[in-house]
């Protein structure tokens, strides 16, 4: 289901495999990513550059994620087309997820604070 790239040995960066995170796959996403973080993954990039769609499942999966890593790490979102930012934006989690355009600035802000 995910694809994983890492940027160096601290920063993951995680594409959902699927061009729609939604109730049939949004489970199967969040325990793959959790299992990369009992892994020990803390500083993770969710890369949305090919997630064409996106619903309140998917959103939740992403929130048990956040969770996961709690105060251990720090996760981040990028590449959100237009309807898949509006959901952000409609759910308010665009205050709870720090946005940013694609992954080369997202693992670049990471890196700058690590």
């Amino acid at each position: 289901m995910i694809r994983t790239a890492v940027h160096n040995s601290e920063i993951t960066v995680v594409r959902p495999g699927d061009a729609r995170l939604t109730a049939m796959n949004a489970k199967t996403f969040r325990d793959e990513v959790v299992a990369l973080i009992d892994q020990g993954t803390s500083l993770l990039v969710v890369d949305f550059k090919d997630v064409s769609f996106l619903d309140s499942s998917g959103l939740g999966a992403l929130v048990g994620v956040l969770k996961k890593i709690g105060n251990r790490g720090e996760m981040a979102v990028c590449g959100l087309n237009n309807d898949v930012e509006q959901m952000f934006r409609i759910c308010r989690m665009d205050r709870v997820f720090t946005i940013y355009r694609d992954s080369d600035a997202a693992v670049q802000s990471m890196n700058e604070r690590l």
